[in-house]
């Protein structure tokens, strides 16, 4: 049971730690709001999507989704056109002043719909967990695939806990929003360029 805990900790984390929407998204909405209570809507969203999908990976329907060629395809094809949507939003989006922060921060309804859109639709979250922690747990039976699967959740959940404290922390310390802006046009073109790899990845 040691080697599927210490296992699925080692995956989880190295599979969760890049920058990525998901994790831009937590860390912004932590940074905007203007109480890290006002931002447990986008990081429960984010931590109960991944449950979900790290769940489902295991329990078998990594299997299926890879056997499928056409279903692989299509949610690739939904994640390429979210991605270069959200980059063009973030793109965009103006540095936050204290003064702009409750123009730019998310109401808990557009937090948990915008948080479950870039954790169902991310083509990197649904082939980490259903391609890689789905493939992964086969190697294991019975408890050892339970403590597989629990301790990748429990990273999931402690990481983006960490990541809405980080952000609320940054967001006090850069008053003047240049961090953030800089960080949303760094998120854009890290969005942009994953829809264009997964785009050739499909056409190959």
């Amino acid at each position: 049971m040691l080697e599927a805990i210490i296992h699925g900790f080692i995956l989880a984390f190295g599979l969760i730690l890049p920058l990525g929407v998901q994790n831009v998204f937590v860390f912004n909405q932590g940074a905007v709001q203007s109480q890290f209570m006002r931002a447990l809507p986008v990081i429960m969203t984010a931590a109960i999507c991944d449950t979900l999908l790290i769940s489902l990976a295991v329990l078998g329907v990594s299997v299926v989704v890879l056997e499928y060629y056409w279903l692989k395809t299509v949610l690739l094809t939904a994640g390429i056109c979210f991605l270069l949507y959200m980059g063009f939003v973030t793109w965009r989006s103006t540095p936050i002043v204290k003064e702009q922060r409750k123009s730019v921060s998310f109401t808990p309804k557009k937090q948990i719909a915008f948080a479950m859109s870039v954790s169902l639709l991310n083509p990197h979250a649904i082939l980490d967990t259903i391609g890689v922690i789905g493939t992964s747990s086969l190697k294991y039976t019975g408890v050892e695939k339970i403590a597989f699967a629990v301790v990748c959740i429990l990273v999931s959940w402690a990481w983006f806990v960490g990541l809405g404290i980080v952000g609320r922390v940054t967001g006090k310390m850069d008053r003047s929003g240049r961090f953030l802006a800089i960080l949303n046009k760094i998120s854009a073109i890290v969005m942009w360029g994953t829809a264009i790899y997964i785009g050739f990845t499909l056409i190959k």
